[in-house]
């Protein structure tokens, strides 16, 4: 795999740029192992604390499995890493 400048690819189906690939993404959610199966079926909103953050999709480092929005996996907060970030929405 290789990195690319933003925006130089072509969008996906909605028309959004760059959702997968570049960087695994932050989430707010407390990582729970068995949360899925655990939570409620609409919304969930993960465990109320813990000691992992929810990491979600691949990188510029990943494989083809885990470069994927629906991979989770999971990270200690104060981690830092080039190939993890965060996305801001409006």
């Amino acid at each position: 795999m290789k990195t690319h400048r933003i925006g130089k690819e072509m969008p996906d189906e909605p028309g959004i740029y760059d959702m997968s690939g570049n960087v695994k993404e932050w989430c707010s959610d407390w990582y729970y192992t068995n949360y899925y199966g655990d939570s409620p079926e609409k919304n969930p909103q993960g465990p109320s604390s813990g000691t992992l953050r929810v990491i979600r999709g691949g990188s510029w480092v990943s494989d083809g499995y885990t470069c994927r929005v629906t991979y989770r996996s999971s990270y200690n907060p104060d981690s830092h890493y080039n190939f993890i970030g965060f996305r801001c929405v409006k």
